[in-house]
């Protein structure tokens, strides 16, 4: 295949954990990538690893006119851009009372702003090609409250939620070919737990995604880590059969549905 016919995706936050195994993923799968995120260092790494032509643009995703920026240099690169995959993000270790004015902030510019910037860059050309594909990296924590601890940084994530949701119904009737996905993951082993604001929690006080809360008849697996591979295949088997929401861990619909049904059916966290 020629390169100008393959497909063309946007990581961000690909200096590491699930940014880095997303994009080797879809390396492996013939996809060429835009490897996007602050660590020039590490983003070079990762493409000397990666399996097909890459395209390494070195930004902070938290200002719009990198984020742009990214959109350019790819086009530049490869042409086109089939695939956006808002996946840069930091998390927090406060329990809401103890949360400072900076740290919303942060949390907002990080986990929400940046992706509304990935999001305005791309979806117009989206739009304008009437074709393509935006993923934006969520959690699990984002829907239920897990891990208290995680307070801001949750809040973020719900408000992730809904401008995806409403940016899916924006597109529906006019624009049905451009995909809009939600991915939740839950518990990851990646490096994410050490670097959030705060600091990392005391060993065994808090999991990447919060102690084990109360969760009565919670189905086999709901506290399972996953590893970066296994949400990478997940998030690659998407941009090829697109869904609006995927929870990473089969576990947690269920979960879930029933916290929205009963949210005062889930006890500590």
């Amino acid at each position: 295949m020629n390169a100008e016919k393959k497909r063309v995706a946007v990581v961000t936050g690909a200096s590491g954990g699930i940014g880095e195994a997303l994009a080797k993923e879809l390396g492996r799968r013939g996809w060429l990538v835009t490897l996007a995120a602050r660590r020039e260092e590490e983003l070079r790494r990762v493409a000397a690893e990666m399996p097909s032509k890459t395209a390494v643009v070195v930004a902070d995703v938290t200002r719009r006119a990198d984020v742009e920026r990214i959109r350019e240099e790819t086009l530049r690169v490869f042409g086109h851009v089939d695939a956006w995959i808002n996946n840069a993000g930091r998390g927090i270790a406060k329990p809401t009372l103890e949360l400072t004015d900076d740290d919303v902030d942060e949390m907002i510019t990080v986990n929400v702003k940046s992706a509304l910037y990935g999001m305005q860059a791309i979806i117009p050309y989206f739009q304008a090609q009437d074709a393509g594909h935006l993923v934006n990296v969520s959690s699990f924590l984002g829907r239920v409250p897990l891990a208290s601890i995680r307070s801001a940084y949750s809040a973020a994530k719900a408000a992730l939620n809904s401008l995806t949701a409403n940016l899916r119904m924006d597109l529906a009737a006019t624009h049905p070919a451009v995909h809009v996905s939600l991915v939740m993951p839950g518990i990851v082993s990646t490096s994410f737990a050490k670097n959030v604001r705060g600091g990392a929690p005391p060993p065994g006080a808090v999991t990447p995604a919060g102690p084990p809360p109360a969760l009565p008849n919670a189905p086999a697996g709901a506290m399972t880590p996953q590893t970066a591979e296994e949400v990478a295949s997940q998030i690659a088997d998407l941009l090829d059969t697109p869904t609006a929401e995927l929870y990473t861990n089969p576990a947690h619909p269920e979960i879930a549905r029933a916290f929205a049904s009963n949210p005062g059916s889930l006890k500590g966290g």
